[in-house]
C-alpha cells in the first residue's frame, strides 16, 4: 500500500501504474484538504474569487449569483468534455489521475474532500476515465482532457472497467460509488491543471529509461560482433570529458562487455611493430555509430535525468488557479496551470529519443551492409544469396519509422496558437507534446526491436554464442525464445511486434 502525502516520485508512479499497487491518502492530507475547502468557502462569501462566483476565461467579467454557483461548475465540466480523436491508453490516464490526486492533496485548491476520496477509490479499482487525445492546448491546464476526468467524478461520461468501455453510471451502480460533492469550485479545480501532460510524461520517462538499457545492450553487442577495440569505452578516455551522461554510458557498456572474449585491446594489435604495413586490412577506428555511443547517448541520458527532475517538481506542485493559501489567509490569482515546463521537457525528450532511434538505425545499417562490416553476408542473410532476403525487408520498416520520428521531433513548445477569445494568447501545447513523445518512444522501440533481432542473427551466423559477454548471451537467449534462427524467409512482422512488446515490458537483462 502506497500512502499519498503530497510528495510523489518516479518510484511511486512505477509502483501504482506498472505494479498496480493500491494507494491510501494520509489522514493529515484529508485534514489539510478539508481545512482548505472550509477556508475558501468562508473567504469567498464577500469577495470576487475567479471560478467560484465568476464565469471562466474571458467570461470572468460576469458575476455569478450565489444560487447558480453549483450549476456553474457542472456547466464547466459538461461543456468542456469535448475531446476527440484517439483514446489515451488506460495506463497513461491512470498516471494522470495519480498526478491530479497528488496536486489536489496539497491543500491549495479548496476542493471538497470527497474529490480526494473518490479519486483514490477509482485508482484502486482501476476505473479509468475515457479521455481523448485531442482537445488540450496545455495553458489553462489540460482543460478538455481533465474535463473528461471530472465528468466521471460527477458520475457521468465513460470509463474503462474490467476490460470494457462502459457508462460511468453503470459502473458506479455496480461498485456502489457516489459522485463527488460539487459545492464550491470542484469542477474548475479538477480541470485546471497540468496533470494529463505530466502523467503521460512520467510514463514516457519510464519507457525511455527501458529504451536506454536496450540501446546500451545493443551498442555493446555490436562492438563485440565486429571485434572492436575497446579504448573508446575506457574510463581514462571518457574521464577527459566532464559530462556525467557520457561517463555513465561508457561505464554501462564496459560493465556489459566485462567478460566478452571478442572485443580487442589496441595495444595488442596496433601498438607494436607495424613498420612493414602500408595499408591496414582492418579498420583502425570504428564508424561513429559504434565508436561514439557514449558521446551520442550521453547527452540523451543527461536530458532524461533532467526531464525526470522537472516532471517530479511539476507533479508535486500546485498547478491550478486560483491558489488557496490557508496559512496566509489569502487566495492568489495567477497562471500555475501553464504547461510550459512540461511541454519543453517533452520536446527535449522526443528529440533525444529520436536521436536514439537514428543511432539504432545506423547501427542496423552497419550490420546489414556487408561492404561496411566485412564480416557478415548482405542483410545478415543466413540463406542463399539472391534467393533469400534475410533482414532486407525489415530495414525498410526501421528506416521509415526513424524518418517519422525525425518529423515528429519538431517542437510543440513554440507552436502556440491564441484562443479563448485571446484570453489564452500564448499557450504551451504540453499535452500534444507529451502524446507525440509517447508515439516517438513507441516508434523507437520498433527500430530497436529490429536491430536486436539482427544482432542475434549476426551472432548466429558468426557462431560466437560462447564468446560474447554473458549479458549479450542472455539477450541472445531471450530473443531466441521469441524469434527462431531462420535461413529460409519468414513473415517478419509478428516477430518484430513480439520483440517490441518484450523489450518494452521487460525489466531488462
Amino acid at each position: 500500500m502506497l500512502t499519498v502525502r503530497g510528495e510523489l516520485g518516479l518510484k511511486e508512479f512505477y509502483n501504482v501504474i506498472f505494479n498496480r499497487k493500491p494507494i491510501t491518502v494520509d489522514d493529515k492530507v484529508i485534514d489539510t484538504v478539508r481545512e482548505s475547502y472550509n477556508f475558501l468557502k468562508e473567504f469567498s462569501e464577500n469577495k470576487v474569487i475567479y471560478g467560484v462566483n465568476t464565469g471562466f476565461g474571458p467570461m470572468a467579467q460576469y458575476k455569478i449569483k450565489d444560487s447558480q454557483r453549483i450549476d456553474l461548475q457542472y456547466n464547466l465540466i459538461r461543456s468542456h468534455a469535448s475531446g476527440t480523436g484517439g483514446v489515451i491508453p488506460e495506463m497513461y490516464v491512470k498516471a494522470a489521475m495519480l498526478a491530479r490526486l497528488n496536486t489536489l492533496s496539497l491543500g491549495n485548491s479548496g476542493v471538497h474532500p470527497s474529490v480526494i476520496e473518490l479519486m483514490t477509490t477509482l485508482i484502486n479499482k482501476d476505473i479509468i476515465p475515457v479521455i481523448f487525445e485531442h482537445g488540450g492546448v496545455g495553458a489553462s491546464g489540460d482543460l478538455v482532457q481533465l474535463a473528461h476526468m471530472a465528468l466521471v467524478l460527477i458520475g457521468e461520461g465513460e470509463v474503462f472497467y474490467k476490460g470494457e468501455r462502459l457508462d460511468t453510471k453503470i459502473v458506479f451502480k455496480k461498485e456502489n460509488l457516489q459522485p463527488v460533492a460539487i459545492d464550491l469550485r470542484e469542477g474548475l479545480a479538477i480541470m485546471n491543471g497540468t496533470s494529463v501532460m505530466t502523467g503521460i510524461g512520467m510514463v514516457n520517462t519510464i519507457y525511455t529509461r527501458r529504451l536506454f538499457n536496450w540501446m546500451i545492450s545493443g551498442s555493446a553487442a555490436i562492438n563485440e560482433i565486429v571485434k572492436a577495440y575497446d579504448d573508446h569505452l575506457s574510463y581514462d578516455l571518457n574521464k577527459t570529458k566532464k559530462h556525467k551522461g557520457q561517463r555513465e554510458i561508457a561505464r554501462a557498456m564496459r560493465s556489459h562487455l566485462k567478460d566478452s572474449r571478442l572485443t580487442r585491446k589496441r595495444e595488442h594489435h596496433l601498438y607494436n611493430d607495424n613498420n612493414g604495413v602500408t595499408v591496414f586490412d582492418e579498420k583502425v577506428q570504428e564508424y561513429y555509430s559504434l565508436r561514439c555511443v557514449p558521446q551520442i547517448l550521453g547527452p540523451a541520458l543527461d536530458t532524461l535525468n533532467n526531464v525526470e527532475k522537472i516532471l517530479i517538481e511539476e507533479v508535486n506542485s500546485a498547478n491550478d488557479n486560483p491558489i488557496v493559501d490557508v496559512a496566509q489567509k489569502n487566495v492568489y490569482h495567477g497562471g500555475n496551470f501553464h504547461g510550459d515546463y512540461v511541454s519543453l521537457e517533452m520536446d527535449k525528450l522526443k528529440i533525444v529519443v529520436t536521436k536514439m532511434s537514428m543511432l539504432a538505425e545506423r547501427q542496423l545499417n552497419y550490420l546489414l551492409n556487408s561492404k561496411l562490416n566485412d564480416i557478415l553476408p548482405p542483410f545478415v542473410n543466413l540463406g542463399t544469396l539472391g534467393l533469400n532476403f534475410g533482414m532486407q525487408g525489415v530495414q525498410f520498416t526501421a528506416t521509415s519509422t526513424t524518418a517519422e520520428n525525425q518529423m515528429l521531433s519538431n517542437p510543440m513548445y513554440v507552436h502556440s496558437i491564441p484562443n479563448n477569445n485571446d484570453n489564452q494568447d500564448i499557450v504551451s501545447m504540453g499535452t500534444n507534446a507529451a502524446l507525440i513523445t509517447k508515439k516517438v518512444i513507441e516508434n523507437a522501440f520498433e527500430v530497436v526491436a529490429i536491430e536486436i533481432i539482427t544482432i542475434v542473427q549476426a551472432i548466429e551466423y558468426l557462431q560466437v554464442q560462447d564468446q560474447v559477454s554473458s549479458k549479450t548471451k542472455e539477450m541472445f537467449n531471450q530473443i531466441r525464445k521469441i524469434v527462431p534462427a531462420f535461413t529460409e524467409d519468414i513473415v517478419m512482422y509478428p516477430y518484430v511486434n513480439k520483440v517490441k512488446e518484450y523489450i518494452s515490458n521487460a525489466e531488462h537483462l
